[in-house]
């Protein structure tokens, strides 16, 4: 596993399953250490050892206090739901908001959930961490009445897990024109 992530794409989803009908596996500390530093924004399928249901978590979510070699230079992802591809790919769209996520300035890709689009080149411009309950319509560009609560409401439901005073990630990009 750990050869293939380091010559693959952007890894965008792992899980370690066992034979003989265990199912889905934990993976062990030293593979959640390299994935981090090769794939950072990877998503991690975790099994509960209590309800034997698996979820989905950010890599560093499972590492928290982990290290990260100052010249390590990962390919980081922006994830997006399919309907936003082409709104990212003609440049109207800018600006997204996250939970849990940790993004940073610098080049990325957008890559899109279940779908074919391929990745595009963004540059993160900023990344400004604010409480949830603290956002403001100035914050998100918003300009419509009762678009911030809507706004608030999709993110609980696209973060269901998220808390009522979490902090919150608002993540303004860039389309680019060449690969990174």
């Amino acid at each position: 596993m750990i050869g293939a992530a380091a010559n693959a794409g952007p890894l965008v989803t792992i899980a370690a399953v066992g034979d003989r009908n265990r199912g889905a596996l934990a993976l062990c500390g030293r593979c959640r250490q390299v994935i981090l530093d090769l794939h950072p924004d990877a998503l991690v399928a975790v099994p509960d050892d209590t309800t034997g249901q698996t979820s989905i978590a950010p890599l560093p979510a499972l590492l928290p206090h982990s290290y990260r070699h100052p010249d390590s230079a990962p390919r980081r992802l922006l994830r997006f739901h399919s309907r936003y591809f082409d709104a990212v790919a003609d440049g109207t769209k800018t600006l997204t908001v996250r939970w849990n996520e940790r993004h940073c300035t610098g080049p990325a890709l957008a890559h899109f959930e279940n779908t074919e689009h391929g990745t595009l080149p963004v540059e993160v411009a900023s990344v400004m961490v604010k409480r949830i309950d603290a956002l403001r319509c100035e914050d998100l560009d918003l300009t419509r009445s009762g678009g911030l609560e809507r706004y608030i409401a999709n993110l609980r439901d696209h973060y269901p897990t998220m808390p009522a005073n979490a902090n919150v990630e608002i993540v303004r990009f860039r389309r680019t024109a060449a690969d990174i």
